[in-house]
């Protein structure tokens, strides 16, 4: 048996699988507080985080305990960039700054200029998200804390260290950190230097797929385990549910119409991300990288515009059928939350542009789907221009159970989407599996095999130049607002 353990920022999920990767059982935990004391902050208490999770295993427990008993591997999955800031006790020092707290936005001007050649180290331009960006902040404005500042560890290394003892990250999450050199795989001694840090200060690193540690004596009595299990490297949320979902060959990826959009390709080399916002990361596999991008408002623009319509996200997506059709006239941008890629933008927001009076619900509805598709196809023409090639993509989340989004954002792409039998993907899934790995020394790629695909949606061909003329007119908008 193997378990996977994810910690998101609103709860926690653990899963138990056999080894045929079958699903024995699952707990999730009760919600999550997020503290946000001003604006733009956003923090959690890291004592959350254990409770969360000691309750999910206490439930797996008490519901499956033969099969607990027999648990090998574990991997660890978890919400990216959060800065948990140790003492010389392995005391937080503080509560966690989380992923989406943008108070560092001009510490990463301050990095930028500090390291010029950044790129060519981390992949990327730095954001407010990055772990390098909130130390720097606490640098400044928090002189006392940060000079008692022994370790920074990532949310689910903190979940590591208390279930092993071992103080390790896997490159996969730590690579979203601004501290590590992309190429060598390995910390960056310029780039924590330019934060005030040293490698000191850091985890271990290993990958996801390797053993980081075992779990405590005391916690294997707790969960009725009769050995000592292994714990995996495991991965940031997104590269576990990559693993998931089987995602680890070059050009191979995801999208995903959630709350929020998601656009994950897997690389075989790193792909520097130049100008663009578009994060290059270490995958959770040796050897593999992968780029990401985030569209914040996705399905969450539907729900928005359903309470103003006062009609439910499904009756607006029924009302327009399943069949393709042309590209609307009316522009909706989704920037509800702003925009982070592929340009970084806190304070853009979204707008409807060309309503008349002959536009009904129905017109704006098909506009949001619309809009939703196009952001996340900019995020794919930063891939593109990168060198990246979008081989095969796999749609998942709540928005991909609509055939009319499917095909619009198939259009808007130019590349067929696989619709995969979901009953057993997700983040906590893959990182049962590199716990798998971890254990037995399997080949990642005899265990990380892709799902059963149920449906290919094609881009509706009829209609590539309505969209294609809409996209122009929508990237005028949107660089506009």
């Amino acid at each position: 048996m193997y378990l996977g353990i994810d910690l998101g920022t609103s709860s926690v999920k653990s899963i138990l699988i056999d080894d045929e990767q079958r699903l024995i059982g699952e707990a999730s935990s009760a919600p999550l507080d997020v503290v946000r004391a001003m604006p733009g902050w956003s923090e959690q208490d890291p004592e959350i985080w254990w409770r969360a999770v000691c309750e999910t295993l206490d439930s797996l427990g008490r519901a499956h305990p033969v099969e607990m008993s027999a648990v090998e591997g574990i991997g660890l999955s978890g919400q990216m960039y959060g800065a948990t800031v140790l003492d010389e006790a392995d005391r937080p020092l503080r509560p966690a700054i989380l992923w989406n707290d943008t108070r560092s936005a001009a510490q990463c001007a301050e990095l930028e200029r500090r390291v010029p050649d950044i790129k060519s180290i981390a992949g990327r331009k730095p954001t407010p998200g990055v772990t390098a960006s909130k130390l720097m902040w606490l640098a400044a404005n928090e002189p006392e804390t940060f000079s008692r500042v022994r370790k920074v560890l990532l949310p689910k290394d903190y979940i590591r260290m208390l279930l092993t003892g071992e103080k390790v990250s896997d490159l996969a999450d730590a690579s979203g950190t601004m501290w590590v050199d992309l190429k060598s795989r390995t910390w960056s001694a310029e780039l924590l230097s330019a934060t005030g840090l040293s490698e000191d200060h850091m985890p271990r690193l290993c990958e996801g797929t390797e053993v980081s540690g075992r779990l405590r004596p005391g916690l294997a009595q707790r969960w009725g385990m009769a050995r000592l299990p292994v714990v995996a490297g495991g991965g940031g949320d997104n590269a576990c549910g990559a693993c998931g979902t089987g995602v680890i060959e070059d050009g191979h990826g995801t999208v995903s119409l959630g709350t929020s959009g998601v656009l994950f390709v897997a690389n075989n080399s790193p792909r520097i991300a130049e100008d663009f916002a578009i994060e290059t990361l270490c995958h959770a596999v040796p050897d593999r990288w992968h780029q990401m991008s985030v569209v914040l408002s996705a399905t969450s623009c539907l729900t928005w515009l359903s309470k103003r319509l006062k009609r439910s996200p499904e009756d607006l997506i029924q009302s327009l059928g399943a069949a393709p059709r042309p590209a609307t006239d009316v522009i909706f941008t989704p920037f509800l939350d702003g925009c982070w890629s592929p340009r970084n933008d806190a304070n853009i927001r979204g707008s409807f542009h060309g309503i008349a009076h002959q536009h009904d619900d129905e017109a704006l509805t098909q506009a949001v789907l619309q809009g939703v598709a196009f952001a996340i196809a900019e995020c794919a023409e930063a891939f593109r221009e990168s060198g990246t090639e979008l081989k095969r993509l796999m749609a998942i989340g709540g928005g991909s159970r609509s055939p009319l989004w499917l095909s619009i954002l198939a259009t808007a792409l130019d590349t067929e989407l696989e619709l995969p039998d979901a009953s057993a993907l997700g983040a906590a899934f893959g990182a049962a599996r590199l716990g798998m790995i971890a254990a037995t020394g399997a080949r990642p790629s005899e265990v990380l095999r892709r799902p059963n695909i149920l449906d290919v949606v094609p881009p509706a061909a009829a209609y590539a130049d309505s969209y294609a003329a809409s996209f122009r007119s929508w990237k005028r908008q949107a660089r506009a607002n």
